[in-house]
């Protein structure tokens, strides 16, 4: 965490692309910059991005993705959220949250009642103070081999109003996001 942020006010945009290059200008050039390469998973790219620039600088990202899904017997929709991601030398000033709130507002326009995401263990205090809530049940995805259950932690948030996460098991219908 830093003392503060640079004096200039961050701002909060769609992003018109997010490659290697913009994740790089985050995160640095690491092999596994969010910490799941041992997973062994294959993941999706996001088609909708968020960042945040200070300064002119990217320093925080988050993507979206509207994915199948069954729960129980009921086929839908969710928008998948991943590739967050915070400046390591910015972290714990708040960043996350912008970032966060604008992808949110456009997955609300997107059709899906539920937002999820997949998380290592340490981050989970993190979403559940941006208003993620965890599902305490496996949950199975798609892999090029066939379906494997989620070996990191799933969270849901409702995007709109009086929405609630329905009983059943729980499989996303693609890779994960």
């Amino acid at each position: 965490m830093t003392d503060h942020l640079p004096s200039e006010s961050p701002i909060v945009e769609r992003l018109t692309r997010y490659t290697m290059t913009e994740q790089s200008e985050i995160l640095g050039d690491s092999t596994d910059p969010f910490g799941v390469a041992d997973t062994g998973l294959v993941w999706l790219p996001k088609e909708d991005h968020f960042g945040v620039r200070v300064a002119g600088r990217l320093v925080a990202h988050t993507g979206l993705l509207r994915l199948p899904i069954a729960i129980g017997r009921v086929r839908t929709d969710v928008v998948g959220v991943g590739g967050v991601a915070v400046a390591p030398d910015l972290r714990g000033n708040g960043l996350a949250r912008p970032a966060m709130t604008a992808a949110l507002q456009h997955a609300r326009t997107m059709g899906p009642q539920h937002g999820l995401l997949f998380c290592r263990p340490p981050l989970v205090p993190l979403y559940q103070r941006l208003g993620w809530r965890t599902l305490e049940q496996d949950v199975q995805v798609q892999q090029h081999e066939g379906p494997v259950t989620m070996p990191l932690r799933t969270m849901w948030t409702p995007l709109h109003h009086g929405v609630h996460w329905p009983p059943g098991t729980v499989r996303l219908l693609s890779l994960p996001m």
